[in-house]
């Protein structure tokens, strides 16, 4: 049997996922990090995106984040997000309208203009669209439920 660590990802919502993996990936505002059992402690800040999960049975889960921090110990690693969902329940089309919205806002600046929301609002889309395209790259075919 392979190490494993002790992972939870948590939003303010709800707690998404508790238990013992082998690895856990995720992107760093300083670059992607793959965290193994042993890893150096750490605290840092996370990019929205995907945070993958590599399970015992060598099962991979993935979670799309809005951005939070991890903390990393040798036994244990948290993921506090803003907001967390499953990759799986990303609205693809919705995700998509999303971008379109915050461009054309981005495009569009008026008297009452806040570029910083705009922003973020592209870059939490284009996160969960890239959060999208990766699962359909691991696992083929639509990855998505488009209610």
């Amino acid at each position: 049997m392979a190490m494993t660590v002790h992972c939870d990802i948590v939003s303010a919502e709800e707690e998404l996922f508790s238990g013992l993996v082998e690895m856990v990936v995720a992107h760093g505002n300083m670059g992607d990090l793959g965290i193994l059992p042993g890893h150096t402690p750490l605290l840092t800040d996370l990019k929205p995106g995907p945070v993958r999960v590599i399970k015992q049975d060598r099962s991979e889960e993935v979670f799309y984040i809005s951005g939070g921090f991890i903390e990393i110990q040798p036994s244990m690693v948290k993921v506090l997000a803003d907001t967390a969902i499953r990759a799986g329940d990303i609205d693809e089309a919705a995700a998509v309208e999303a971008k379109k919205a915050a461009e054309a806002a981005l495009s569009e600046k008026g008297a009452e203009f806040d570029y910083g929301a705009a922003s973020v609002r592209l870059a939490e889309a284009a996160a969960q669209l890239r959060t999208v395209q990766e699962l359909r790259k691991k696992y083929g075919g639509p990855a998505v439920n488009n209610r």
